[in-house]
């Protein structure tokens, strides 16, 4: 793997953190929760929108289907959006990008909570819904590389890992918030008030939260690091992922596998568990949902712990510890549930907090890339790997489960593997850069 440029203008300050940087480490997280959060409270909703936008007389196992499809489409646009946006981020600066695309997430937010339904307009409302989903994907494929990029440049070098993390930790909460205002709606109005206009008001709060976040961002400042590029004309001229791909392939393949290791903790452990446990076990929808919910929290605060870890220790050792616990967390959850279900609540939280190891995933990638390319090189190898294994994963699962009651587990321990054979290559000699960073004063 070529050797990244150091950060402009960062390499030799080994300051601590300043409020300027909590400032901007607190709106970015914040936004990137409000963004997260429009994305996902589309998942709570799909049987309802399955009923409302499709002709009444389609089956229901098919409407569901369609209305999964629609989630989907979400995230095969975010490769395209997010190469996109990080051309412009490496070539224009992180900040216009950075704020770009919360907007770009806020209007089709905004716009699905006032969208007509198939009574009404017809086919025109499942194509509408398509689009506007379509556009959703292309703005969260610009906005988690984005984030990551902006507030690592941010930060003195032996503070990425917690930035990075909290930032991740950010985004987690976004999918817990979706998750309780999907809960509250359900709870307070009856059926019949959620089909007539309950759905419509989460996405109605996350586009006006969306354009909030839009008025925050506009108080932060570039970063140091793209500005000295900027002054020493130092830009990128070339296509930057042709840049990335002819002279960084090794990184991009490096950041491909983290991001599997990546989709198997969230998609896995965090979205289709809850359902998994239901059908393995008997636990009662409720109950399942309360403790996910308890498991996101949980894996916000690993988020930052394995970030600060990262600082302390190097990415190559926290992955290594991280991924060996998670493995073991799994196993330990998914037979300790079947043993004693009422065990189910601290047992989620520990894995949980566990699957907080992705939040060194970041770190590694926005050290992989030099900065004139870091945007590009860190979004193509994200969204692409994220579109392609978070798609496959649920089926992959799916499967595997007709054979194999423990696969979920047997499918997260085998991407801990990965993700420890990654661990090991970035501590092997000449890459020391990935595995140990100067410990912070």
């Amino acid at each position: 793997m070529p050797t990244p440029s150091l950060e402009p203008g960062q390499h030799s300050a080994q300051r601590p953190l300043t409020g300027q940087d909590a400032r901007t480490l607190g709106l970015a997280a914040l936004g990137g929760a409000l963004e997260f959060y429009d994305f996902i409270i589309f998942v709570f909703f799909t049987t309802v929108i399955g009923q409302l936008f499709f002709p009444p007389d389609t089956a229901d196992w098919l409407r569901q289907l369609q209305a999964f499809g629609l989630f989907a489409a979400g995230y095969l646009a975010r490769p395209l959006g997010g190469i996109i946006m990080a051309h412009f981020g490496d070539r224009t600066g992180r900040k216009r990008m950075f704020t770009l695309s919360v907007f770009m997430m806020s209007v089709p937010t905004l716009l699905i909570g006032a969208l007509p339904t198939y009574a009404t307009a017809g086919y025109a409302a499942p194509l509408a819904l398509l689009l506007l989903r379509i556009c959703q994907g292309a703005a969260v494929g610009g906005e988690v590389p984005g984030a990551w990029v902006f507030v690592s440049e941010h930060v003195p070098p032996h503070r990425v890992g917690f930035a990075c993390g909290t930032l991740t930790s950010g985004l987690t909460l976004g999918i817990l918030l979706g998750s309780l205002v999907a809960t509250l709606v359900n709870t307070v109005f009856p059926p019949e008030e959620v089909h007539a206009f309950g759905w419509r008001l989460p996405f109605l709060v996350g586009g006006v939260f969306g354009f909030l976040a839009v008025f925050l961002r506009r108080w932060l400042a570039e970063t140091p690091v793209f500005e000295e590029m900027r002054q020493r004309r130092a830009l990128v001229q070339e296509l930057p992922l042709k840049a990335v791909l002819r002279g960084h392939g090794v990184a991009v393949v490096v950041s491909m596998l983290l991001t599997w290791v990546l989709t198997a903790g969230i998609v896995v452990v965090i979205l289709m568990t809850p359902t998994l446990v239901q059908k393995l076990y008997g636990i009662a929808p409720a109950q399942a949902l309360e403790a996910a919910s308890v498991a996101t929290l949980s894996l916000s605060v690993g988020c930052v712990a394995y970030g600060l870890l990262a600082d302390r220790v190097g990415v190559g050792r926290a992955l290594v510890l991280g991924c060996g616990l998670l493995l073991g967390a799994t196993y330990l959850f998914y037979r300790g549930v079947g043993a004693a279900p009422e065990r189910l609540v601290p047992l989620y939280a520990l894995v949980g907090f566990c699957v907080g190891v992705v939040g060194v995933v970041p770190t590694v990638m926005v050290r992989a890339f030099p900065a004139e390319v870091r945007f590009s090189g860190l979004s193509f190898s994200y969204n692409v790997a994220y579109a392609i294994f978070g798609g496959l994963t649920p089926l992959v699962v799916t499967l595997m489960m007709k054979n194999h009651p423990l696969a979920a587990a047997h499918y997260v321990a085998a991407l801990c593997g990965v993700g420890m054979a990654v661990a090991v290559y970035l501590l092997s000699a000449g890459r020391s850069r990935f595995a140990a960073v100067t410990p912070a004063p």
